[in-house]
């Protein structure tokens, strides 16, 4: 998560409701949930999709074979015909099951009219939404039914995305050292409908970031950001969690410490969904990325000067290091940080921007490594950043701890 939690968070839910197991620490440095073993989602929350398929049975022939098979045809004097493509994985979506559970999560019998008309709807003319999306669309109307400009927004994001934005169930969580927090459902509505229009925002430029990016790349991007469920909560008398995330599912605090701008909510977003990503290739960063990462605190140990060229972000924990390198967030944090380092350097040179200090990738050798080896895992090897060159920026102060 971000830095504003320092311990692993885990959700003992008031209501008896399944344990919850955070991605990552929402309100400080902490740790990311076991990515090779995902806490299951709640009720309602999309299943994790599988990181990639195996070749179908049209996929490529052995070279061996298709010379025989081609001499065979010739000495028929039949044409050969090229093999069918690979089956394709069927794209991520939620059903309007699952967007009925994530949209009413403990209310469900108090809109159970407008739940039954939304059930009988039917699509419209040939042509037109298929009748689950008309569904899902009309259960957004009736959960934001009272706010016209967030029903909008909440369908506009279904609409381009597949993203369903509903509600958290009231719980406590194990808060650490802070201890039990009290997270309760709330709309991004009226006042805090912002939340929900930066979150449609993030999630488009992501989106149209990775579309850039599959356009560039050389093998198929395995990055999934899309029909995501989007919790939204509010913790009593308290500003964290800012966020979390599991089991295709990222949980938003309205009073979040953390979102307090569009390119702020972004951010936060993007590295949830890396974490979520992390988690569904098998606990990716612990094997790739961990002997990058062991070295460089081999060699620095928590020493800010010695750990600035390799901290992907300035970020400082309070009283601590890079939040990069805290002691007790682990490689996961890294690689989300990496994450979040390769999102604003390939979204600069996708809109044309310079980069206010070098690019990440022309520090240390280790820095080039991760970078190829994140984008390479995810992105289909894609990088949009210029090579590097002689005479780059030099790398920037670390911010002020916080």
């Amino acid at each position: 998560m971000r830095p504003d939690a320092t311990l692993p968070l885990l959700a003992a839910l008031a209501l008896a409701l399944p344990a919850l197991a955070v991605a990552c620490a929402p309100s400080g440095p902490g740790n990311a949930a076991p990515a090779g073993n995902p806490a299951a989602p709640p009720p309602g929350s999309p299943a994790p999709a599988a990181a990639g398929a195996p070749p179908g049975p049209g996929g490529p022939v052995p070279a061996s074979a298709a010379s025989t098979g081609a001499a065979a045809a010739s000495a028929r004097g039949a044409q050969v015909s090229a093999p069918s493509p690979a089956a394709r994985e069927p794209a991520p979506s939620i059903s309007a099951d699952e967007a009925e559970a994530i949209l009413f999560p403990e209310d469900a019998a108090a809109h159970q009219a407008g739940i039954d008309a939304c059930r009988r709807g039917h699509a419209g003319a040939a042509g037109t939404a298929s009748p689950q999306h008309e569904r899902v669309r009309c259960l957004l109307a009736l959960r934001y039914q009272g706010d016209v400009q967030a029903a909008a927004s909440a369908t506009a994001l279904f609409d381009g995305t597949g993203c369903v934005a509903g509600l958290e169930r009231e719980h406590l969580m194990d808060g650490g050292y802070r201890g039990t927090l009290h997270l309760v459902p709330e709309l991004p509505v009226r006042a805090e409908r912002r939340h929900l229009e930066w979150t449609a925002a993030a999630m488009a430029d992501v989106d149209a970031l990775v579309a850039d990016l599959a356009a560039a790349a050389s093998s198929p991007v395995r990055y999934r950001h899309r029909a995501l469920a989007l919790r939204y909560f509010r913790s009593v008398r308290a500003r964290t969690p800012s966020a979390y995330a599991t089991g295709w599912t990222v949980a938003y605090n309205l009073a979040g410490s953390l979102h307090r701008s569009a390119d702020a909510v972004r951010e936060t977003l993007f590295h949830e969904i890396f974490h979520l990503n992390d988690s569904a290739h098998g606990a990716w960063s612990q094997a790739a990325l961990s002997p990058i990462f062991d070295g460089i605190v081999a060699r620095c140990g928590t020493r800010i000067s010695c750990l600035t060229p390799y901290a992907p972000n300035e970020t400082l924990v309070k009283g601590g290091t890079y939040y990069a390198f805290q002691p007790g967030n682990g490689v996961g944090e890294y690689a989300a940080e990496l994450a979040i380092r390769y999102y604003r350097e390939q979204r600069a040179a996708l809109r044309g921007e310079r980069l206010g200090k070098a690019p990440f990738k022309c520090g240390p050798p280790e820095n080039a490594r991760a970078w190829s080896l994140l984008a390479a895992e995810f992105f289909g090897g894609a990088d949009r950043v210029a090579p590097c060159h002689e005479g780059a920026p030099s790398p920037p102060r670390p911010s002020a701890a916080r």
